[in-house]
């Protein structure tokens, strides 16, 4: 196990050659990263290597080599021939491969329902499901949520390694199954517990908090990482064992500096807090956009359990939509513009007023890349939060960035313009 004072290190390794032409995007490294990460492991390195064994060995060599405790791989457990992640593990682990026959039945049972609907069964299929069922001797396998299952394999003097699926569905799927194993309970109970405290800031720049933790320093055992995500500026303060009190009162000196940009110290959301908002107030939303095209309802409702307080949206982009739709006078839109404050406040009522809401919210704006004039360039962005109550909250803004970082940081925008409205209900 790791020294005192340490954590256990881990590595993620994926798989998959696809990921490398940029074919498609990797989501299951972040994703077990994350995991880990939660689980009080410091995650060492992350590796995307192709389907070939010679590659994946290397890969494996190199962070066990680099001291690791756990590996957990992702990809090339299919039937195909390039998949070959479970052989490669098994080598790396020293040990044979067997049919597991409870494991070939269990498969032979999900490929029948897709055989009899398809018909294409015989020594093809059955071949697959033989090659799927082939485990390392002394390796748990862990049932499919598709048809490959996973597997966690002791290695003699170490790492641990779990070989999960690629599809991030059944990737996710089988996690529960992976802690469960034993090798991995006996692994996870010498793991301290995690204890980070995620900061959340709006409207603050990464500067403010370099300068504020120059001044303050960073107590020793003590990490702290920025990222800047849909506009918050997240701040990862992830103590060590033993520098716990120390990163406590590290995270609530850098809070109370910058109190005035807070959204949570809890890692919350905007969006997570404008889903609680708006059920603590027993309120509904709907929104009338012009340049964000959805991209506002389309965040609200993301949110399982969003049909509680999402009414609904409408989509007004023409001026003729703004009028008929939810009823922005023709004389306002000649005489101020499509893009001005006064339509971004009948876009909100006209939403609030069309499906009975609590809240509306009107966007319209200039997203380019054409289509901006002296006095309202690319990026102006007007916006309207109104409430049954009569509360109005208003903004016009000049976003940076291209078509679609106008449109996105709109939707920041607008969220937080929701949140605060919902502190006010």
């Amino acid at each position: 196990m790791a020294a005192t004072g340490e954590r256990p290190r881990a590595a993620v390794v994926v798989t998959g050659s696809e990921l490398l032409t940029g074919v498609i995007a990797d989501r299951n490294g972040p994703w077990v990263a994350a995991e880990l990460s939660r689980l009080g492991f410091e995650v060492a390195h992350l590796l995307v290597v192709g389907d070939r064994p010679d590659d994946l060995t290397t890969a494996l060599r190199f962070v066990a080599d680099a001291g690791v405790e756990l590996i957990v791989t992702s990809g090339g457990l299919g039937p195909t021939a390039d998949d070959l992640t479970a052989e490669v593990v098994a080598r790396f682990a020293g040990l044979e491969m067997e049919l597991d026959e409870g494991m070939y039945a269990h498969i032979a049972e999900i490929l029948a329902a897709w055989a009899k609907r398809t018909g294409f069964d015989g020594p093809a299929l059955d071949a697959s499901n033989r090659k799927q069922a082939m485990v390392p001797r002394g390796a748990v396998a862990l049932p499919p949520v598709g048809t490959a299952p996973g597997l966690v394999v002791p290695r003699a003097g170490g790492p641990l390694v779990v070989v999960l699926p690629g599809p991030p569905r059944e990737l996710q799927g089988m996690w529960p199954a992976a802690l469960d194993a034993a090798p991995m309970r006996e692994l996870l109970a010498g793991v301290p517990a995690a204890e980070p405290r995620l900061l959340r800031f709006y409207g603050l720049p990464e500067s403010e908090i370099a300068a504020t933790l120059r001044e303050l320093g960073e107590p020793a055992g003590v990490e702290v990482t920025t990222c800047l995500r849909r506009s918050e500026l997240e701040v990862d303060i992830r103590p060590r064992p033993g520098t716990e009190g120390a990163a406590a009162a590290l995270a609530d000196a850098v809070a109370d500096r910058h109190s005035k940009h807070l959204l949570s110290t809890d890692g919350s959301s905007t969006d997570e807090l404008v889903a609680r908002g708006l059920l603590a107030a027993g309120a509904m939303v709907a929104t009338g956009e012009s340049c964000t095209g959805g991209m506002l309802a389309s965040r609200l409702v993301d949110r399982a359990g969003s049909s509680e307080y999402v009414a609904g949206g409408v989509v007004a982009y023409s001026n003729e939509a703004k009028t008929a739709l939810l009823n922005v006078p023709a004389e306002m839109i000649a005489e101020h513009g499509a893009v001005s404050p006064e339509v971004a406040l009948a876009l909100a009522d006209g939403a609030r007023a069309k499906f009975g809401a609590t809240v509306g919210v009107g966007i319209t704006g200039v997203a380019g890349p054409t289509g901006g004039s002296p006095d309202k360039p690319v990026g102006h962005v007007c916006f309207c939060v109104t409430t049954s109550s009569g509360e109005v909250i208003a903004r016009t803004v000049r976003l940076p960035g291209n078509r679609t970082d106008i449109r996105e940081r709109a939707t920041d925008v607008a969220m937080h313009l929701i949140l605060r409205a919902t502190q006010r209900l």
